[in-house]
């Protein structure tokens, strides 16, 4: 079942509540991540997480499609085509996941006492550095 408009009392950390609760859920930071290099058909998304089920990755794709963050767009053919990609307000949190990637990647190097990799080709991330320093108990 997709998620109702949620109201909010707005206190000071308001806004970041309702940035959560849009891309809250296991997979959907993970989804916006791979739309963001382009449109992708459903099942091309599921290869990129195996962890997750159909059922799963459907109902998130809808809640992020109600959200207004994901296009869906289907195509009458046989067999029927679907391909998902972010929209206006998708692709407008575009340098919030890669600074969650970013995070991330520091995040697990220090953790696991590695050096911070470079970040991927063609992907520039914002900050150009660690966001974790390297005494980060693991």
């Amino acid at each position: 079942m997709a998620k109702t408009t949620r109201r909010y009392d707005c206190g000071p950390g308001c806004p970041v509540e309702a940035t959560l609760d849009l891309i809250d859920g296991k997979w959907k930071g993970v989804v916006l991540y791979h739309l963001l290099d382009g449109c992708l058909r459903f099942n091309a998304l599921r290869r990129k997480l195996p962890g997750v089920t159909q059922r799963v990755l459907t109902r998130q794709l809808r809640e992020l499609e109600t959200a207004g963050l994901v296009v869906r767009t289907v195509y009458a053919e046989v067999p029927p085509r679907v391909e998902y990609r972010l929209s206006g307000l998708g692709a407008s949190l575009r340098p919030v996941i890669l600074a969650l990637k970013s995070w991330g990647d520091a995040y697990l190097a220090a953790r696991d006492g590695r050096p911070v990799a470079s970040p991927a080709p063609g992907r520039s991330e914002p900050g150009g550095g660690p966001l974790v320093s390297p005494d980060v108990p693991g």
